[in-house]
């Protein structure tokens, strides 16, 4: 994976939960993935807990990585899963298969689009129930090639959720490339350190970095250095 070319068109990136670090991993993945000579698109599905004026995930992603494509499909205020948000403020939620059509034209217009999720793999962003497994399997019904980034957080409780999610991607045909351990301490505990093998171990997928706790106040210029020595995609 030191080549680009390598990833699937469309990359999508989950976590074993809320608040594991996505979108500093999104933007470490965008970062390195246009440092290797492609470029590169973000795409926010839905993006939850924020108002209309303030910043959200492509904001920051964009703040980091530097100015790149982003696109945000949904925003709604209340801190919830999509679906859960979208009912409070009485507006209904599009099917999974629209976001499928809108990432499918911004492939051919990018090399690589990596979609951040929310929450977890399973999280409902329709009505209908749809989730972001199942975005990636309307992507490749469409032709599309498409893996998954699974953000892990870095201590206990990880390990379950990650083989949960390793376990439905595999039922779905839908590969887990690598692993990303969010918020790594700068003094890592055992639980900490067990992850490094343990992660790779249950979900079957090599481990590609640890992003470093902090790491979402960097200014772009250190951020950009500095991703290199954090991801370890091989």
């Amino acid at each position: 994976m030191s080549d680009p070319r390598a990833l699937p068109s469309v990359v999508l990136v989950t976590g074993t939960g809320t608040g594991v670090g996505k979108t500093v991993a999104t933007a470490a993945l965008a970062s390195l993935i246009r440092s290797r000579g492609s470029s590169v698109a973000m795409v926010k599905v839905a993006q939850t807990g924020v108002s209309a004026d303030d910043a959200g995930d492509t904001d920051e992603v964009a703040r980091l990585a530097g100015p790149l494509p982003t696109h945000e499909f949904l925003r709604l205020p209340d801190p919830l899963a999509p679906d859960a948000a979208a009912r409070r403020a009485g507006v209904s939620l599009p099917p999974v298969a629209v976001h499928a059509r809108r990432v499918g034209e911004l492939v051919g217009e990018t090399s690589i689009v990596v979609v951040e999720g929310s929450g977890g793999l399973l999280v409902r962003l329709d009505e209908r129930g749809g989730t972001l497994a199942d975005l990636g399997v309307a992507l490749r019904y469409k032709g599309m090639s498409c893996g998954v980034v699974l953000v892990a957080s870095a201590g206990l409780g990880t390990l379950n959720s990650a083989a949960l999610t390793a376990e439905a991607l595999s039922h779905r045909n839908l590969p887990l490339l690598g692993v990303i351990i969010g918020d790594w301490p700068a003094e890592p505990g055992l639980a900490e350190e067990s992850n490094l093998t343990d992660l790779p171990r249950v979900t079957g997928a090599p481990l590609w970095g640890r992003i470093p706790m902090g790491a979402g106040r960097l200014d772009a210029a250190a951020f950009a250095e500095l991703v290199p020595s954090w991801m370890e995609m091989s």
